[in-house]
């Protein structure tokens, strides 16, 4: 699960982009009851969902030409534009060159070879997230791609990330983990192979929650959708995806608690 003991190649910062922010940042504090902080006058609409007063995700509009909502996943890297020009040389896409988000960070948005988007992020006053792997708050990140295996191979060269094989419902999946430290520690997410239905590929956040069930309820009186319902995976917990009312899709888990 997720620390904020933030090393290269982990996730550090996750933010929404949406049509509407102050209708998500509705939508996000009833289903988690998180509260949001505007930046300030200067950050373009762009603001903080907390709780209890530390950040555990951000929001802002969409700002991308032909952008779709969507949660973006970042990770950590030393030099944001050095990452970019690797992962242009690994077959990735730049969508946005590195650039100072004034003296929080620098950060550059990008696309692997198989079409999932991400970004990296280079602390500068801002290093990370506040808050993880408590309810309600980020507990794990999720690639879903046609091909795992040659993707992934991108993003050890850019990050020098490790992965474990489990098999798992009739497939192959990945616990992915930094380049260091034990795996319990050093594991922050997993890769499975794109399923039929999927439109593109992607990364998934995951909120770890007290009660799946009662969450889904929540999410669809809210006018949020239903992807996969609650069900339990076998030394996992209990998962359900959705998509918020604007199509941004997203996970929950409820661990088990023996694991």
């Amino acid at each position: 699960m997720l620390g904020t003991d933030f090393t290269t190649g982990s996730p550090d910062w996750l933010d929404l982009g949406s049509p509407d922010t102050d209708a998500a940042a509705r939508f996000y504090g009833r289903v988690f009851g998180w509260d949001f902080a505007s930046a300030g006058p200067d950050a373009g609409g762009y603001g903080f969902f907390q709780q209890d007063g530390e950040t555990v995700a951000a929001l802002g509009p969409l700002t991308e030409e032909g952008a779709h909502s969507a949660w973006t996943v970042y990770f950590q890297t030393p030099d944001a534009e050095a990452t970019a020009q690797a992962a242009e040389k690994g077959g990735g896409t730049v969508r946005a060159a590195a650039f100072d988000v004034m003296d929080a960070g620098r950060m550059a948005a990008l696309t692997d070879p198989a079409g999932a988007e991400f970004a990296v992020w280079q602390p500068g006053t801002v290093k990370g997230l506040e808050r993880t792997s408590r309810n309600d708050t980020l507990v794990w990140v999720e690639l879903h791609v046609p091909d795992p295996e040659r993707v992934l191979g991108f993003y050890q060269g850019l990050f020098g990330w490790r992965w474990q094989e489990m098999a798992t419902a009739g497939m192959t999946y990945r616990v992915l983990l930094t380049a260091e430290g034990e795996p319990k520690d050093a594991s922050f997410g997993g890769a499975a192979p794109r399923q039929e239905g999927m439109e593109r590929s992607m990364w998934v956040p995951y909120f770890m929650v007290a009660d799946a069930d009662r969450t889904s309820v929540t999410v669809q009186e809210n006018g949020g959708s239903v992807l996969l319902p609650p069900s339990d995976v076998p030394e996992v917990g209990r998962l359900a995806w959705f998509a918020d009312p604007f199509g941004a899709p997203f996970a929950i888990l409820r661990p088990d608690p023996n694991v």
